[in-house]
């Protein structure tokens, strides 16, 4: 039978940070696919919140228990997961939960998408920033020329590569695309209070 996974409420800083992939062993334990090389967040944090595939986020107020059965989860609240552990094994994450007690419980939480407080990520070193602090910040350059909001992240292996979108020139083009290496050499300073990065580099580059 299906865990009885319990609705909550979806916390308002919220981040989508993965999603279970599939049942690992015959114990209750799953796969996690996590959005981030670095998934510390995952094993920080003992409350995850689950939704369905590729719905929405909508919080809404804890309600009632999930119903049991065999078939894959089907639900539109936010369900709550007790995280007992969260681990990194061979190229993947697996974790284990209260309610989740054999490989049937872990194999209808397939597909579902894990989100957790932003506030509960573990706080980064000097000079590291969280992808998700950086989406959104306005970038400048040296000489206060603005340059875009970053709008997503690259992973290129070595380095991270910001992808900054700026606004349509004045004829009504397309808005302009720019990618900025997001390492010391090139980005100044960032500003996450004043949601701003200063970077050296032209409009031209």
């Amino acid at each position: 039978m299906r865990p009885p996974l319990e609705t909550a409420a979806l916390p308002a800083d919220a981040i989508e940070i993965g999603r279970i992939t599939d049942a690992w062993g015959i114990k209750g334990w799953f796969k996690v696919l996590p959005h981030s090389a670095s998934p510390e967040a995952l094993f920080s944090s003992k409350r995850w919140f689950l939704l369905p595939p590729d719905r929405p986020m909508k919080p809404r107020r804890a309600t009632e228990t999930a119903a049991s059965k065999a078939e894959p989860l089907a639900w539109t609240e936010p369900l709550l997961l007790s995280i007992k552990e969260a681990k990194d094994h061979s190229d993947t994450v697996v974790a284990c939960a209260q309610g989740v007690d054999d490989r049937t419980a872990a194999e209808s939480l397939r597909g579902a998408r894990i989100f957790v407080p932003r506030s509960s990520f573990p706080t980064a070193a000097d000079g590291e920033y969280y992808w998700v602090d950086l989406m959104g910040l306005q970038v400048v350059n040296r000489e206060g020329v603005d340059l875009g909001q970053v709008r997503d992240l690259m992973s290129t292996g070595p380095q991270t590569v910001l992808v900054i979108e700026a606004a349509p020139d004045a004829e009504g083009g397309k808005p302009v695309e720019r990618m900025i290496p997001f390492v010391a050499h090139f980005v100044d300073d960032v500003d996450l209070p004043g949601k701003r990065i200063t970077v050296d580099w032209q409009p031209d580059y």
